[in-house]
Protein backbone atom coordinates (compact mmCIF):
# COMPACT_ATOMS: atom_id res chain seq x y z
CA UNK A 1 0.00 0.00 0.00
CA UNK A 2 1.46 2.90 -0.98
CA UNK A 3 1.38 6.24 1.42
CA UNK A 4 -1.74 8.31 -0.06
CA UNK A 5 -3.74 4.89 0.08
CA UNK A 6 -2.73 4.50 3.92
CA UNK A 7 -3.60 7.98 4.15
CA UNK A 8 -6.73 7.27 2.65
CA UNK A 9 -7.36 4.33 5.02
CA UNK A 10 -6.99 6.23 7.92
CA UNK A 11 -9.18 9.48 6.98
CA UNK A 12 -12.34 6.41 6.55
CA UNK A 13 -11.55 4.63 9.81
CA UNK A 14 -10.75 7.94 12.20
CA UNK A 15 -14.34 9.51 10.67
CA UNK A 16 -16.03 5.92 11.23
CA UNK A 17 -14.42 5.85 14.87
CA UNK A 18 -15.48 9.46 15.29
CA UNK A 19 -18.90 9.20 14.55
CA UNK A 20 -19.59 6.07 17.03
CA UNK A 21 -17.85 7.53 19.92
CA UNK A 22 -19.30 11.65 19.01
CA UNK A 23 -23.07 9.52 19.74
CA UNK A 24 -22.03 7.87 22.75
CA UNK A 25 -20.54 11.28 24.47
CA UNK A 26 -24.46 13.02 22.41
CA UNK A 27 -26.28 10.36 24.71
CA UNK A 28 -24.43 10.68 28.13
CA UNK A 29 -24.42 13.95 28.30
CA UNK A 30 -27.62 14.71 26.99
CA UNK A 31 -28.96 12.22 29.17
CA UNK A 32 -30.47 9.95 27.05
CA UNK A 33 -28.26 7.34 28.98
CA UNK A 34 -26.23 6.98 32.51
CA UNK A 35 -22.46 7.06 31.97
CA UNK A 36 -20.62 6.33 29.09
CA UNK A 37 -19.42 3.17 27.56
CA UNK A 38 -16.08 4.23 26.00
CA UNK A 39 -13.70 1.48 26.07
CA UNK A 40 -15.82 -0.90 23.87
CA UNK A 41 -15.55 1.84 21.07
CA UNK A 42 -12.12 2.22 21.43
CA UNK A 43 -11.74 -1.62 20.93
CA UNK A 44 -14.07 -1.58 17.98
CA UNK A 45 -11.90 0.83 16.86
CA UNK A 46 -8.85 -0.08 17.51
CA UNK A 47 -7.13 0.40 13.83
CA UNK A 48 -8.34 3.89 13.55
CA UNK A 49 -5.27 5.09 16.16
CA UNK A 50 -2.84 1.56 16.29
CA UNK A 51 0.88 1.98 15.82
CA UNK A 52 0.58 1.74 12.01
CA UNK A 53 -1.91 4.88 11.47
CA UNK A 54 0.58 6.83 14.18
CA UNK A 55 3.43 5.92 11.93
CA UNK A 56 1.87 6.71 9.09
CA UNK A 57 0.75 9.94 10.36
CA UNK A 58 4.25 11.13 11.81
CA UNK A 59 5.94 9.77 8.54
CA UNK A 60 3.98 12.24 6.85
CA UNK A 61 4.44 15.23 9.24
CA UNK A 62 8.08 14.63 9.45
CA UNK A 63 8.57 14.48 5.57
CA UNK A 64 6.78 17.11 4.60
CA UNK A 65 7.70 19.85 7.28
CA UNK A 66 8.08 23.46 5.92
CA UNK A 67 11.57 24.49 5.05
CA UNK A 68 13.25 26.67 7.94
CA UNK A 69 12.97 30.41 6.04
CA UNK A 70 8.58 29.08 5.75
CA UNK A 71 8.62 27.76 9.55
CA UNK A 72 10.16 31.31 10.55
CA UNK A 73 7.36 33.33 8.51
CA UNK A 74 4.70 31.23 10.31
CA UNK A 75 6.14 31.74 13.25
CA UNK A 76 6.14 35.08 13.05
CA UNK A 77 2.18 35.43 11.68
CA UNK A 78 1.09 33.35 14.12
CA UNK A 79 1.48 36.16 16.94
CA UNK A 80 -0.18 38.84 17.20
CA UNK A 81 -0.29 40.56 13.75
CA UNK A 82 -1.78 37.12 12.47
CA UNK A 83 0.65 38.16 8.95
CA UNK A 84 1.41 34.07 8.17
CA UNK A 85 0.34 33.00 4.66
CA UNK A 86 -2.80 32.16 3.69
CA UNK A 87 -3.85 28.20 3.70
CA UNK A 88 -5.70 28.52 0.50
CA UNK A 89 -2.43 29.37 -1.36
CA UNK A 90 0.08 27.53 0.20
CA UNK A 91 2.20 24.80 -1.68
CA UNK A 92 1.57 21.21 -1.95
CA UNK A 93 4.15 20.22 0.62
CA UNK A 94 2.75 22.86 3.13
CA UNK A 95 -0.92 21.55 1.97
CA UNK A 96 0.34 17.64 3.04
CA UNK A 97 2.15 18.57 6.52
CA UNK A 98 -1.18 20.52 7.31
CA UNK A 99 -3.17 17.66 6.62
CA UNK A 100 -0.74 15.39 8.25
CA UNK A 101 0.08 17.84 11.13
CA UNK A 102 -3.86 17.94 12.11
CA UNK A 103 -4.54 14.02 11.29
CA UNK A 104 -1.36 13.48 13.99
CA UNK A 105 -2.54 15.38 16.32
CA UNK A 106 -6.07 13.92 16.40
CA UNK A 107 -4.04 10.27 16.60
CA UNK A 108 -2.18 11.39 19.70
CA UNK A 109 -5.42 12.62 21.31
CA UNK A 110 -6.92 9.11 20.58
CA UNK A 111 -4.15 7.56 22.06
CA UNK A 112 -4.41 9.21 24.82
CA UNK A 113 -8.60 8.97 25.02
CA UNK A 114 -7.65 5.04 24.49
CA UNK A 115 -5.51 5.10 27.94
CA UNK A 116 -7.61 7.18 29.73
CA UNK A 117 -11.23 5.81 28.74
CA UNK A 118 -11.84 4.03 31.81
CA UNK A 119 -10.95 6.69 33.97
CA UNK A 120 -13.43 9.51 31.74
CA UNK A 121 -16.11 6.67 31.61
CA UNK A 122 -15.77 6.99 36.07
CA UNK A 123 -16.11 10.53 35.61
CA UNK A 124 -19.06 10.74 33.72
CA UNK A 125 -20.49 8.24 35.57
CA UNK A 126 -19.48 9.99 38.84
CA UNK A 127 -21.26 13.77 38.06
CA UNK A 128 -24.08 11.93 36.28
CA UNK A 129 -25.42 10.60 39.88
CA UNK A 130 -23.28 12.38 42.44
CA UNK A 131 -25.55 14.06 44.70
CA UNK A 132 -24.12 17.14 46.83
CA UNK A 133 -25.51 17.36 50.78
CA UNK A 134 -25.44 20.77 52.44
CA UNK A 135 -24.87 21.27 56.01
CA UNK A 136 -28.90 22.31 56.45
CA UNK A 137 -29.68 18.38 54.97
CA UNK A 138 -30.95 19.64 51.02
CA UNK A 139 -29.88 17.38 48.77
CA UNK A 140 -29.02 18.65 45.30
CA UNK A 141 -27.72 16.62 41.96
CA UNK A 142 -24.23 17.73 41.09
CA UNK A 143 -25.50 18.33 37.46
CA UNK A 144 -27.62 21.07 38.88
CA UNK A 145 -25.84 22.84 41.09
CA UNK A 146 -24.37 25.48 38.79
CA UNK A 147 -28.34 26.01 37.73
CA UNK A 148 -29.30 26.56 41.61
CA UNK A 149 -26.48 28.52 42.61
CA UNK A 150 -27.36 30.73 39.58
CA UNK A 151 -31.07 31.20 40.52
CA UNK A 152 -30.03 31.45 44.67
CA UNK A 153 -30.47 35.07 45.77
CA UNK A 154 -29.16 34.49 49.38
CA UNK A 155 -25.49 34.73 49.48
CA UNK A 156 -25.32 32.77 52.96
CA UNK A 157 -27.37 29.77 50.87
CA UNK A 158 -24.98 30.13 48.02
CA UNK A 159 -22.04 29.97 49.64
CA UNK A 160 -22.79 26.97 51.59
CA UNK A 161 -24.07 24.88 48.87
CA UNK A 162 -20.58 25.69 47.26
CA UNK A 163 -18.80 24.64 49.95
CA UNK A 164 -20.80 21.34 50.21
CA UNK A 165 -19.62 21.32 46.14
CA UNK A 166 -16.47 22.06 46.87
CA UNK A 167 -16.00 19.19 49.54
CA UNK A 168 -17.78 16.24 47.68
CA UNK A 169 -15.56 17.58 44.74
CA UNK A 170 -12.35 17.22 46.72
CA UNK A 171 -12.93 14.10 48.33
CA UNK A 172 -13.77 12.06 45.32
CA UNK A 173 -14.06 14.28 41.47
CA UNK A 174 -10.65 15.94 42.02
CA UNK A 175 -8.67 12.94 41.94
CA UNK A 176 -9.91 11.23 39.10
CA UNK A 177 -9.10 14.52 37.37
CA UNK A 178 -5.56 14.58 38.62
CA UNK A 179 -5.26 11.33 37.98
CA UNK A 180 -6.67 11.72 34.74
CA UNK A 181 -4.10 14.76 34.11
CA UNK A 182 -1.11 12.70 35.25
CA UNK A 183 -1.31 10.02 33.06
CA UNK A 184 -2.20 11.89 30.47
CA UNK A 185 1.44 13.72 30.55
CA UNK A 186 3.03 10.12 30.58
CA UNK A 187 0.54 9.05 27.35
CA UNK A 188 1.89 11.86 25.32
CA UNK A 189 5.36 12.05 26.36
CA UNK A 190 5.33 8.65 25.19
CA UNK A 191 4.41 9.97 21.29
CA UNK A 192 7.66 11.05 21.21
CA UNK A 193 6.54 14.10 19.20
CA UNK A 194 8.47 17.50 20.98
CA UNK A 195 10.13 17.34 24.05
CA UNK A 196 7.58 17.88 26.75
CA UNK A 197 3.87 18.80 26.94
CA UNK A 198 3.48 22.23 25.89
CA UNK A 199 6.12 22.01 22.79
CA UNK A 200 4.39 19.26 22.01
CA UNK A 201 1.01 20.91 21.53
CA UNK A 202 2.94 23.46 19.96
CA UNK A 203 4.40 21.88 17.31
CA UNK A 204 0.91 19.49 16.49
CA UNK A 205 -1.19 22.99 16.95
CA UNK A 206 1.01 25.60 14.75
CA UNK A 207 0.41 28.14 17.75
CA UNK A 208 3.03 29.80 20.31
CA UNK A 209 1.42 29.42 23.59
CA UNK A 210 4.02 31.37 25.41
CA UNK A 211 3.10 34.36 22.82
CA UNK A 212 -0.38 34.15 23.80
CA UNK A 213 0.56 33.73 27.55
CA UNK A 214 2.31 36.98 27.02
CA UNK A 215 -0.98 38.64 25.37
CA UNK A 216 -3.23 37.69 28.04
CA UNK A 217 -0.29 38.99 30.84
CA UNK A 218 -0.64 42.42 28.96
CA UNK A 219 -4.57 42.27 28.51
CA UNK A 220 -4.69 41.61 32.25
CA UNK A 221 -2.48 44.77 32.86
CA UNK A 222 -4.15 46.31 30.30
CA UNK A 223 -8.18 46.39 31.69
CA UNK A 224 -6.80 46.12 35.16
CA UNK A 225 -8.06 50.07 36.01
CA UNK A 226 -11.25 48.86 33.87
CA UNK A 227 -12.20 46.18 35.87
CA UNK A 228 -11.38 47.66 39.53
CA UNK A 229 -14.31 50.22 38.39
CA UNK A 230 -16.62 47.82 37.25
CA UNK A 231 -16.64 44.69 39.94
CA UNK A 232 -17.40 46.65 43.26
CA UNK A 233 -20.61 48.47 41.77
CA UNK A 234 -21.69 45.19 39.84
CA UNK A 235 -21.33 42.91 43.08
CA UNK A 236 -22.80 45.77 45.09
CA UNK A 237 -25.68 46.58 42.77
CA UNK A 238 -26.64 43.01 41.71
CA UNK A 239 -25.47 41.21 45.20
CA UNK A 240 -25.19 43.81 47.97
CA UNK A 241 -21.36 42.31 48.33
CA UNK A 242 -18.45 43.87 49.06
CA UNK A 243 -15.49 41.82 46.66
CA UNK A 244 -13.92 40.99 50.37
CA UNK A 245 -16.88 38.39 49.89
CA UNK A 246 -17.09 37.73 47.14
CA UNK A 247 -16.64 33.86 45.60
CA UNK A 248 -16.58 31.81 42.55
CA UNK A 249 -19.95 30.85 43.40
CA UNK A 250 -21.28 34.19 43.03
CA UNK A 251 -20.17 35.06 39.25
CA UNK A 252 -22.64 32.36 38.73
CA UNK A 253 -25.20 34.36 40.51
CA UNK A 254 -24.15 37.68 39.91
CA UNK A 255 -24.18 36.85 35.38
CA UNK A 256 -27.93 35.70 35.98
CA UNK A 257 -28.43 39.40 36.10
CA UNK A 258 -32.83 37.95 36.85
CA UNK A 259 -34.30 41.48 36.63
CA UNK A 260 -34.10 41.20 32.93
CA UNK A 261 -35.73 37.75 33.07
CA UNK A 262 -38.82 39.67 31.28
CA UNK A 263 -37.23 40.79 28.35
CA UNK A 264 -35.88 37.04 27.41
CA UNK A 265 -38.76 34.68 28.17
CA UNK A 266 -37.83 31.04 28.05
CA UNK A 267 -41.17 30.80 24.68
CA UNK A 268 -39.91 32.83 22.84
CA UNK A 269 -36.00 31.97 22.83
CA UNK A 270 -35.89 29.65 20.11
CA UNK A 271 -38.51 31.04 17.72
CA UNK A 272 -36.52 34.57 17.65
CA UNK A 273 -33.25 32.97 17.36
CA UNK A 274 -34.40 30.84 14.38
CA UNK A 275 -36.24 34.22 12.81
CA UNK A 276 -33.15 36.17 13.00
CA UNK A 277 -30.92 32.98 11.15
CA UNK A 278 -34.10 33.25 8.74
CA UNK A 279 -33.71 36.80 8.23
CA UNK A 280 -29.91 36.45 7.55
CA UNK A 281 -31.02 34.10 4.90
CA UNK A 282 -29.83 30.85 6.17
CA UNK A 283 -31.97 27.81 7.22
CA UNK A 284 -31.87 27.67 11.42
CA UNK A 285 -31.56 23.77 10.82
CA UNK A 286 -29.42 23.79 7.91
CA UNK A 287 -32.88 21.74 6.54
CA UNK A 288 -33.17 19.28 9.28
CA UNK A 289 -29.43 18.77 9.99
CA UNK A 290 -29.47 20.60 13.31
CA UNK A 291 -31.49 18.99 15.91
CA UNK A 292 -32.55 21.17 18.75
CA UNK A 293 -32.90 19.92 22.60
CA UNK A 294 -33.52 22.92 24.76
CA UNK A 295 -35.79 21.15 27.28
CA UNK A 296 -34.93 20.52 30.88
CA UNK A 297 -34.01 16.49 31.31
CA UNK A 298 -32.65 14.61 34.55
CA UNK A 299 -29.05 13.44 33.75
CA UNK A 300 -28.68 16.57 31.41
CA UNK A 301 -25.56 18.45 31.58
CA UNK A 302 -25.91 21.85 33.16
CA UNK A 303 -23.59 22.88 30.31
CA UNK A 304 -24.76 23.28 26.66
CA UNK A 305 -23.09 21.72 23.64
CA UNK A 306 -23.06 21.36 20.75
CA UNK A 307 -22.52 17.16 19.26
CA UNK A 308 -21.50 16.59 15.23
CA UNK A 309 -22.43 12.95 14.95
CA UNK A 310 -22.66 12.92 11.41
CA UNK A 311 -20.90 15.94 9.49
CA UNK A 312 -22.53 17.54 7.91
CA UNK A 313 -25.82 15.52 8.41
CA UNK A 314 -26.18 15.23 12.07
CA UNK A 315 -25.34 17.66 14.37
CA UNK A 316 -27.37 17.81 17.73
CA UNK A 317 -27.41 21.45 19.61
CA UNK A 318 -28.14 20.55 23.32
CA UNK A 319 -28.87 23.26 26.42
CA UNK A 320 -30.49 22.83 29.86
CA UNK A 321 -32.24 25.54 30.77
CA UNK A 322 -31.07 28.25 33.38
CA UNK A 323 -33.42 31.06 32.61
CA UNK A 324 -32.92 34.09 31.27
CA UNK A 325 -30.48 36.07 28.76
CA UNK A 326 -28.06 33.73 29.46
CA UNK A 327 -30.39 30.84 27.89
CA UNK A 328 -30.43 32.91 25.14
CA UNK A 329 -26.86 33.58 24.40
CA UNK A 330 -26.05 29.92 24.89
CA UNK A 331 -28.28 29.45 21.77
CA UNK A 332 -27.00 31.34 19.74
CA UNK A 333 -23.67 30.47 20.39
CA UNK A 334 -24.08 26.68 20.31
CA UNK A 335 -25.93 27.41 16.99
CA UNK A 336 -23.10 29.42 15.59
CA UNK A 337 -21.36 25.46 16.25
CA UNK A 338 -24.21 23.49 15.44
CA UNK A 339 -24.85 25.72 11.65
CA UNK A 340 -20.67 25.53 11.01
CA UNK A 341 -20.99 21.99 11.17
CA UNK A 342 -24.01 21.66 9.35
CA UNK A 343 -23.19 24.00 6.55
CA UNK A 344 -19.36 22.33 6.05
CA UNK A 345 -18.66 21.47 2.43
CA UNK A 346 -19.15 17.47 2.56
CA UNK A 347 -16.53 17.07 0.24
CA UNK A 348 -13.78 17.87 2.24
CA UNK A 349 -11.08 15.60 3.58
CA UNK A 350 -11.78 14.58 7.08
CA UNK A 351 -9.68 16.43 9.04
CA UNK A 352 -10.68 19.66 7.65
CA UNK A 353 -14.56 18.45 8.69
CA UNK A 354 -14.16 17.13 12.15
CA UNK A 355 -10.36 18.24 13.29
CA UNK A 356 -8.18 21.53 12.99
CA UNK A 357 -8.26 24.54 15.03
CA UNK A 358 -11.35 24.61 17.20
CA UNK A 359 -10.74 28.51 17.96
CA UNK A 360 -12.13 29.16 13.88
CA UNK A 361 -15.70 27.27 15.22
CA UNK A 362 -15.58 28.68 18.75
CA UNK A 363 -14.71 32.37 16.92
CA UNK A 364 -18.09 31.63 15.20
CA UNK A 365 -19.85 30.62 18.28
CA UNK A 366 -18.76 33.91 19.51
CA UNK A 367 -19.66 35.30 16.70
CA UNK A 368 -23.60 34.22 17.10
CA UNK A 369 -23.73 34.91 20.76
CA UNK A 370 -22.06 38.44 20.46
CA UNK A 371 -25.65 39.21 18.82
CA UNK A 372 -26.83 39.41 22.75
CA UNK A 373 -23.90 42.91 22.48
CA UNK A 374 -26.05 44.51 19.49
CA UNK A 375 -27.79 47.37 20.79
CA UNK A 376 -29.90 47.16 17.24
CA UNK A 377 -30.17 42.80 17.59
CA UNK A 378 -31.72 43.56 21.01
CA UNK A 379 -34.08 46.09 19.80
CA UNK A 380 -35.34 43.89 17.11
CA UNK A 381 -35.51 40.42 18.49
CA UNK A 382 -35.96 40.70 22.47
CA UNK A 383 -38.44 42.63 24.85
CA UNK A 384 -35.64 45.66 26.15
CA UNK A 385 -37.46 48.82 24.48
CA UNK A 386 -34.73 51.86 23.66
CA UNK A 387 -34.70 52.53 27.40
CA UNK A 388 -33.28 49.76 28.53
CA UNK A 389 -30.46 48.57 26.20
CA UNK A 390 -27.82 50.91 27.60
CA UNK A 391 -28.25 49.26 30.95
CA UNK A 392 -28.43 45.82 29.61
CA UNK A 393 -25.10 46.57 26.81
CA UNK A 394 -23.59 48.13 30.21
CA UNK A 395 -23.98 44.81 31.79
CA UNK A 396 -23.02 42.62 28.82
CA UNK A 397 -19.74 44.61 28.69
CA UNK A 398 -18.90 43.93 32.30
CA UNK A 399 -19.43 40.19 31.80
CA UNK A 400 -17.39 40.22 28.65
CA UNK A 401 -14.53 41.48 30.47
CA UNK A 402 -15.01 39.54 33.34
CA UNK A 403 -14.92 36.10 30.63
CA UNK A 404 -11.83 37.23 29.28
CA UNK A 405 -9.95 38.23 32.25
CA UNK A 406 -11.09 34.72 33.50
CA UNK A 407 -9.57 32.75 30.37
CA UNK A 408 -6.40 34.46 30.32
CA UNK A 409 -5.75 33.32 33.80
CA UNK A 410 -6.95 30.78 32.98
CA UNK A 411 -4.29 30.02 30.34
CA UNK A 412 -1.61 31.01 32.72
CA UNK A 413 -2.28 28.77 35.31
CA UNK A 414 -2.40 25.93 32.74
CA UNK A 415 0.69 26.42 31.21
CA UNK A 416 2.21 26.07 34.48
CA UNK A 417 0.10 23.21 35.10
CA UNK A 418 1.37 21.53 32.15
CA UNK A 419 4.55 23.01 32.45
CA UNK A 420 6.42 21.09 35.03
CA UNK A 421 7.57 23.78 36.95
CA UNK A 422 4.69 23.50 40.02
CA UNK A 423 4.63 20.54 41.69
CA UNK A 424 0.86 19.01 41.74
CA UNK A 425 0.62 19.18 45.52
CA UNK A 426 1.68 23.20 45.09
CA UNK A 427 -1.04 23.69 42.22
CA UNK A 428 -4.42 24.03 43.88
CA UNK A 429 -2.72 27.39 45.34
CA UNK A 430 -1.38 28.28 42.48
CA UNK A 431 -4.77 28.02 41.29
CA UNK A 432 -6.34 30.26 43.49
CA UNK A 433 -3.93 32.82 43.33
CA UNK A 434 -3.77 33.16 39.89
CA UNK A 435 -7.57 32.99 39.31
CA UNK A 436 -8.23 35.34 41.95
CA UNK A 437 -6.48 37.57 41.19
CA UNK A 438 -7.17 38.05 37.85
CA UNK A 439 -11.08 37.74 38.80
CA UNK A 440 -11.62 39.29 42.30
CA UNK A 441 -13.82 36.31 43.15
CA UNK A 442 -12.24 33.87 45.69
CA UNK A 443 -12.11 30.53 44.38
CA UNK A 444 -11.95 26.73 45.69
CA UNK A 445 -8.39 24.71 46.00
CA UNK A 446 -10.70 21.67 44.95
CA UNK A 447 -11.41 23.03 41.62
CA UNK A 448 -7.72 23.41 41.08
CA UNK A 449 -7.94 19.73 38.53
CA UNK A 450 -11.70 20.27 37.87
CA UNK A 451 -11.83 23.58 36.38
CA UNK A 452 -9.37 23.23 33.59
CA UNK A 453 -10.28 22.14 30.15
CA UNK A 454 -8.46 19.73 27.90
CA UNK A 455 -5.74 20.61 25.74
CA UNK A 456 -5.10 23.99 26.50
CA UNK A 457 -8.94 24.56 25.39
CA UNK A 458 -8.60 27.71 26.93
CA UNK A 459 -5.97 29.25 23.90
CA UNK A 460 -9.08 28.26 21.62
CA UNK A 461 -11.51 30.60 23.51
CA UNK A 462 -9.41 33.13 24.24
CA UNK A 463 -7.72 33.23 20.00
CA UNK A 464 -11.61 32.96 19.19
CA UNK A 465 -12.63 36.22 21.06
CA UNK A 466 -9.98 38.19 19.01
CA UNK A 467 -11.22 36.45 15.65
CA UNK A 468 -14.73 36.76 16.35
CA UNK A 469 -14.00 40.75 16.79
CA UNK A 470 -12.18 40.72 13.49
CA UNK A 471 -14.94 39.11 11.56
CA UNK A 472 -17.74 40.97 13.32
CA UNK A 473 -15.72 44.33 11.57
CA UNK A 474 -15.58 42.75 8.21
CA UNK A 475 -19.14 41.43 8.11
CA UNK A 476 -20.13 45.48 9.04
CA UNK A 477 -18.02 46.78 6.45
CA UNK A 478 -19.36 44.54 3.60
CA UNK A 479 -22.97 44.50 5.01
CA UNK A 480 -23.64 47.19 7.09
CA UNK A 481 -24.34 47.34 11.20
CA UNK A 482 -27.11 44.90 11.24
CA UNK A 483 -25.53 42.26 8.55
CA UNK A 484 -27.03 39.50 11.03
CA UNK A 485 -30.70 40.33 8.78
CA UNK A 486 -29.14 41.41 5.68
CA UNK A 487 -30.18 37.95 3.75
CA UNK A 488 -26.86 37.75 1.52
CA UNK A 489 -25.00 37.99 4.73
CA UNK A 490 -26.07 34.36 5.83
CA UNK A 491 -25.14 33.22 1.93
CA UNK A 492 -21.75 34.77 2.09
CA UNK A 493 -20.91 33.13 5.52
CA UNK A 494 -21.48 29.84 4.65
CA UNK A 495 -19.71 29.67 1.29
CA UNK A 496 -16.50 31.80 3.08
CA UNK A 497 -16.60 30.97 6.51
CA UNK A 498 -18.73 27.66 7.12
CA UNK A 499 -18.17 26.00 3.96
CA UNK A 500 -14.31 25.49 4.93
CA UNK A 501 -14.49 23.30 7.59
CA UNK A 502 -11.60 24.11 9.92
CA UNK A 503 -8.94 24.34 6.85
CA UNK A 504 -7.02 27.21 8.15
CA UNK A 505 -6.00 28.39 11.61
CA UNK A 506 -7.82 31.45 12.88
CA UNK A 507 -5.39 33.72 12.12
CA UNK A 508 -4.90 32.86 8.61
CA UNK A 509 -8.67 33.03 8.00
CA UNK A 510 -8.59 36.73 9.65
CA UNK A 511 -5.78 37.46 7.05
CA UNK A 512 -7.95 35.98 4.34
CA UNK A 513 -11.60 37.43 5.09
CA UNK A 514 -10.12 40.97 6.53
CA UNK A 515 -6.70 41.46 5.66
CA UNK A 516 -5.89 41.68 9.50
CA UNK A 517 -4.36 39.80 12.66
CA UNK A 518 -5.42 38.80 15.58
CA UNK A 519 -4.99 41.03 18.82
CA UNK A 520 -7.46 41.93 21.90
CA UNK A 521 -7.45 45.15 20.56
CA UNK A 522 -10.90 45.21 18.86
CA UNK A 523 -12.13 42.64 22.10
CA UNK A 524 -10.89 45.71 24.58
CA UNK A 525 -12.57 48.43 22.12
CA UNK A 526 -15.54 46.25 21.48
CA UNK A 527 -16.28 45.96 25.62
CA UNK A 528 -15.31 50.10 25.99
CA UNK A 529 -18.08 50.39 24.08
CA UNK A 530 -20.53 48.48 25.72
CA UNK A 531 -20.01 50.57 29.10
CA UNK A 532 -19.74 53.52 27.46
Amino acid sequence: MDHDEALAGLRARGEAFLEEVSAEYHAAHAGHKQGAELQPIYERHRAAYDDAAFATALEAFRAHRPSASASASASAGAGADGGAGSAMTESADARRHRSARMLLDWLGESRVGRELAAIEEREIAWESTAVVRAADGTEEPYQRVAITLANTRDAQARHALDDARARIVEAELAPIRRERLQREHSVVASLGIAGDYIATWEALNAVSLRDLRAECEAFLRDTQAMWDDLLPFYLKQGLGLTRADATRADVIALMRTPEFDPFFPGDAMEREVRRQAQEMGVSPDAEGRVRYDTVDRPGKRSRAFCSPVRIPDVVHLVLRPHGGQNDWMTLLHELGHALHFAYMDRNLPFEYRWLGDNSVTEGYAMLFDHRLKDARWLRRYTGLGASDVPRFLHSQGFEELHFVRRYAAKLIYETELHGGRVSWDALPDLFVETLTAATGFRYQRADAFVDVDPRFYAARYLRAWQLQAVLDEALRERFNEDWWRNPQSGPWIVGELFGHGQRELAHEQARRVAGKGLSFAPVIAGIERMIG
